[in-house]
């Protein structure tokens, strides 16, 4: 009997304690969604009409005339293909290069594999400085060039840690059949250990992808073309050079006089520049779990 009662008293109590966590919860991912969503909802609210304020769950006066005035802006657009080229093209590039860097780091044949991995570990703490950095992309030819969003990114020691963790757990057996069979280091990359790697590969990717997308540095620092300059640096140049009165010339006739104004621009801009990236995040969050579980736990 009294050991019915402590037990139902010790189920009580963690009954009390999981609706305290899911109430905190729910109380964090409120605080967390609720900017996004306020920029939203007074993004599609008419400029004028959002200006007065008390706007907190849905728009009071609903227009698409804000997305109108950024699309009718020709910089937007060419940002935009501007980011994505060099989304998908740089993080296959790193992905490959790094991978293929981290299957050598983790050969335990490998000549001086400690000295790497020590120096590796530097620069993770340590860098050159902006100004160095700064001389040595103009010097290697990469200034106003789109390649400095590639080259730069193809390797990242952070992300090779993670691929050598996993590669570490992969059968030797796999590898010493390939060689029975005639493969060389590069086919056993190619055919056996990236097929092999799907989970670590999509959460490289994923963390690369995001840095891709959301990087405005590169295109504010080396990039002086606005052709070549990325969504988030355009971005930037809305907020923080003010440069919405611009775009307000741009907009379709009549519009800018009625329903738009620099903030409702501003707001359907970080809509525009946020949405694409937020919606492909969830797709891969699952193999970025599991990419990142892998190789933590041994046995």
């Amino acid at each position: 009997m009294f050991k019915i009662f402590r037990l139902n008293r010790r189920t009580k109590k963690e009954y009390i304690f999981d609706n305290i966590n899911i109430l905190l919860m729910l109380l964090i991912c409120a605080i967390t969604i609720y900017p996004i969503w306020y920029v939203i909802i007074n993004s599609f609210n008419e400029g004028m009409d959002a200006m007065k304020g008390g706007i907190y769950w849905w728009p009071r006066e609903f227009t698409i005339e804000n997305y109108k005035a950024v699309f009718a802006n020709p910089g937007i657009v060419t940002s935009f293909g501007v980011t994505v080229a060099k989304t998908v093209i740089g993080t296959a590039i790193h992905v490959f290069f790094t991978a293929m860097v981290a299957y050598a780091f983790s050969r335990k044949e490998l000549i001086g594999r400690n000295i790497y991995m020590f120096i590796g570990v530097i620069t993770m703490f340590f860098s050159g400085g902006l100004i160095p950095y700064f001389l040595l992309i103009r010097d290697l030819g990469l200034y106003d060039n789109f390649l400095v969003y590639i080259v730069p990114a193809m390797f990242n020691f952070f992300d090779l840690i993670i691929f050598v963790s996993f590669f570490r757990e992969l059968p030797a057996s796999l590898e010493e059949a390939a060689k029975i069979d005639g493969a060389n280091d590069f086919m056993i990359f190619l055919k056996v250990i990236i097929p092999l790697s799907m989970p670590v590969i999509a959460t490289i990717a994923l963390f690369h992808g995001v840095y891709q997308w959301n990087d405005y540095f590169a295109g504010v620092i080396f990039v002086n073309n606005p052709d070549l300059q990325p969504i988030q640096t355009y971005l930037y140049k809305v907020v923080a050079e003010s440069s919405s009165n611009q775009m307000l010339v741009n907009a379709p006739g009549g519009i800018a006089a009625k329903t738009v104004t620099s903030q409702s621009i501003k707001l359907a801009t970080m809509v525009v520049t946020t949405l694409p990236i937020m919606l492909v995040y969830p797709f891969l969050q699952k193999y970025f779990v599991k990419g990142m579980l892998i190789g933590s736990v041994k046995g």
